[in-house]
């Protein structure tokens, strides 16, 4: 770019395909043949489903529900169109919230609640159901961090706080300090302590383990509650191992006096072992950047390879190549001698795409791009038929189920089309009605508003619902783009919707009988580096009567199953289930205008600058590198992860400002080459990175502008039509 004025979004024109251009031929669908030979030559074999079966009904998914996907996305645009002419009409007027929410009930937007019902789910797996913990969110294109998400079931405690600020500073550098050690050892007695308390002693002064009647003993004591003790490996005078339960969660007591930590503690006690992620999302949707077959048959390959079990990646580790593959289950003795096995990877659900967005790997009969939604739906399970079928060996599912999260539904019109995709699906693999379990997020504004309504429309298969704050607030700015400037973003998070949104979630959950049979879920710390501040904070989710929440790493998983220890998430639950609902529709209609709108010049000008390196940071590595989600310096230097439901809230934020004048394109555009510059130093060490500076020409600097001059004429806001079209066409650059 040589001007201020930003160049042409590419977003509203069709965007270059990079798929391959001899296509194949299949039921009347127009396929990419990577696709093609992976769905042939590696998804069905194995399944039972031949493959003119698969394709005569994915022509007829597509034949079918592809022209209902549509309406509903009409239908979406339709509502924003009466939405905007709304706000613009009362512009300069102060909101008339009643006025308002009647005006929402007459376009449809806001639905009657229906009476109260139960949700009619069965044959959910125990991690759903069950046993409260955290839950990972990982890019599914990426083996070694799916693998490790998967594995992340088990945690070292000893590790995590050694590597971590929670012991008061980073870890030091060079060699093992024994005296971070020793706080470390002493500070997970507390742990157990609190946990797994002794009649009559510490775990801290604990000099022998022992199991003896089938009970355990330390120092000849007993637990003050015998019925937390589950197992134990080895000779039981001299026990390997100890299996220990609290709250549905087990903890693994390690021992080892050849150990290095083991050799030095008075038990022989070497690790404490948490089970940490008891599920985990292996994700399609906004942590990865597929916009081709190409990108869709790695993460499809991925996936497939978590389902049949033999899923392998290889890579350079401190100068040795390393092999990661699936955990095993763990084998204990129970106490009545009995062998008992206990899982050793998370129970895994895939996130499929929403219902936006197309892709050029397949075709239609008119030659136009099938929505990746269906597509998604069809071959992610398909692929779980391997977990299905599997006769021996550790399965994901125990109960014969398949778990996929379906994100940016708007309402329940959208969720029924969920679960019809879902039948049809069924139907086509021959799986019995209902295999296919559905978790919806709560993260667009019209279906937390019907929300009770959006549960009841998949009643049959929901096994959850999660918070989404990021999504629900650029979904919120975007929806109410009309009206005026909305506040900066941190005073955004201190509106009172946010805390009535969070407390509907869980009631309304409670009230559809979601405890004992689906996750509840709460949103993601996004701060990976401060593992001291997400122990202290994220004790509130469930307190909050959650029973999941979402945690960036393997490491912040184990940190956060503490406290599941903790607190008894059930018990909260039955407790807030007598209290009935906290929130109303109303609260949550509550619009984030600027109350107080005498900004300085530097307030707007630090507002714009934090939004737009945010923006060109993240887009800056989505476009050139095709990485969905990374962990990315903010303007403080502090590594925040990111992914598009960040840089939708921060694109929604600067195009809303742009909207009414708070700030000019002119000064946008030169932050933005400023931000560029920033960014450019924060990546100065990737040996593969493409500076944006000092031609601001680059195709990942020109799709960050796009997302800022183009926002507001965005579909929901989203990120996602101009990020695939400038990636597409980046990659069709690069070739």
């Amino acid at each position: 770019m040589t001007d201020l004025a930003p160049q042409p979004a590419v977003s509203q024109a069709p965007a270059p395909d990079t798929s391959s251009t001899a296509r194949v031929d299949r039921a009347g669908l127009q396929v990419a043949p990577e696709l093609a030979a992976f769905v042939e030559e590696e998804a069905l074999p194995g399944t039972g489903v031949a493959p003119e079966t698969f394709w005569a009904g994915f022509a007829a998914l597509i034949g079918e529900l592809g022209p209902r996907n549509a309406a509903l996305l009409e239908r979406r645009a339709e509502l924003q169109a009466k939405i905007d002419a709304w706000h613009v009409e009362h512009q300069g007027k102060a909101h008339d919230r009643k006025a308002y929410k009647s005006f929402l009930e007459e376009i449809g937007y806001l639905l009657p609640e229906g009476g109260d019902f139960t949700i009619e789910t069965e044959g959910v797996d125990p991690e759903i159901a069950s046993v409260p913990g955290p839950q990972l969110v990982v890019p599914i294109t990426n083996a070694r961090f799916a693998l490790n998400a998967a594995n992340a079931r088990w945690g070292s405690l000893y590790d995590c706080f050694y590597g971590t600020d929670t012991m008061g500073g980073p870890p030091p550098k060079g060699g093992y300090d024994r005296g971070r050690g020793a706080r470390v050892v002493a500070r997970a007695r507390v742990f157990l302590d609190e946990a797994f308390p002794l009649a009559g002693t510490s775990h801290a002064d604990a000099r022998r383990y022992h199991v003896q009647g089938g009970a355990l003993l330390v120092d000849d004591l007993p637990l003050l509650q015998p019925e937390k003790f589950v197992g134990h490996r080895g000779d039981p005078r001299a026990p390997s191992a100890v299996l220990l339960r609290n709250n549905g969660l087990n903890v693994e007591l390690v021992f080892d006096r050849a150990h290095v930590i083991g050799s030095r503690d008075q038990a022989g006690l070497a690790d404490v072992r948490l089970e940490s992620a008891v599920s985990a999302i292996m994700d399609c949707e906004d942590s990865v950047a597929c916009v081709d077959a190409e990108d869709k048959v790695v993460a499809y390959r991925d996936w497939l390879g978590l389902m049949k079990g033999d899923l392998a990646d290889t890579f350079e580790k401190d100068g040795r190549s390393m092999t990661r593959t699936l955990n095993p289950d763990l084998e204990f003795t129970a106490p009545d001698g009995r062998e008992i096995a206990v899982k050793g990877r998370a129970l895994m659900l895939v996130r499929n795409v929403g219902h936006l967005m197309t892709n050029p790997a397949v075709l239609d009969k008119e030659g136009a791009e099938v929505f990746e939604g269906l597509m998604d739906a069809l071959v992610t399970t398909l692929i779980a038929m391997h977990d299905l079928r599997k006769t021996e060996g550790p399965r994901n599912s125990v109960t014969g189920s398949v778990y996929v999260v379906k994100p940016k539904m708007h309402g329940p019109e959208e969720v029924a089309f969920a679960d019809e995709t879902f039948t049809r699906v069924e139907e086509i693999l021959g799986l019995p009605r209902h295999t296919v379990k559905l978790g919806v997020m709560d993260e667009e504004r019209r279906t937390s508003v019907n929300l009770k309504e959006c549960i009841r429309a998949a009643k049959h298969r929901i096994v959850f619902i999660n918070t989404g704050f990021l999504d629900r607030t650029g979904d919120e700015i975007h929806t109410s783009m009309e009206i005026g400037p909305v506040s900066r973003k941190d005073f955004i998070k201190r509106k009172g919707w946010i805390t009535a949104y969070e407390n509907q979630n869980v009631d309304i959950g409670l009230e559809c009988g979601f405890s004992g049979r689906a996750q509840i879920g709460k949103g993601m710390w996004a701060m990976p580096d401060r593992m001291a501040a997400m122990l202290e904070a994220k004790i509130e989710h469930p307190k909050a009567g959650a029973n999941c929440a979402w945690v960036p790493s393997p490491t912040a998983a184990t940190l956060h199953a503490m406290h599941y220890h903790k607190v008894d998430v059930f018990a909260v639950q039955a407790a807030l289930a007598k209290g009935g609902r906290r929130a109303y529709v109303d609260a949550l209609l509550e619009i984030p205008l600027a109350s107080f709108r005498a900004w300085t010049p530097e307030q707007i000008r630090r507002e714009v600058e934090n939004n737009a390196q945010g923006i060109l940071g993240y887009v800056v590595r989505w476009i050139d590198q095709g990485v969905g989600c990374s962990k990315v310096p903010d303007i403080n230097d502090i590594g925040l992860m990111e992914d598009r439901a960040t840089c939708r809230i921060s694109a929604q934020h600067i195009a809303n400002w742009l909207r009414h004048g708070v700030v000019g394109k002119d000064e946008v555009m030169a932050i933005m080459r400023r931000m560029a510059e920033v960014v450019d130093r924060q990546n100065s060490g990737d040996g593969g990175y493409r500076p944006m500076a000092p031609s601001f020409d680059g195709v990942a600097f020109q799709a960050a502008c796009d997302l800022v001059f183009e926002g507001a004429a965005q579909p929901s806001g989203y990120t996602e039509p101009i990020l695939h079209a400038r990636r597409r066409q980046f990659k069709t650059e690069a070739a």
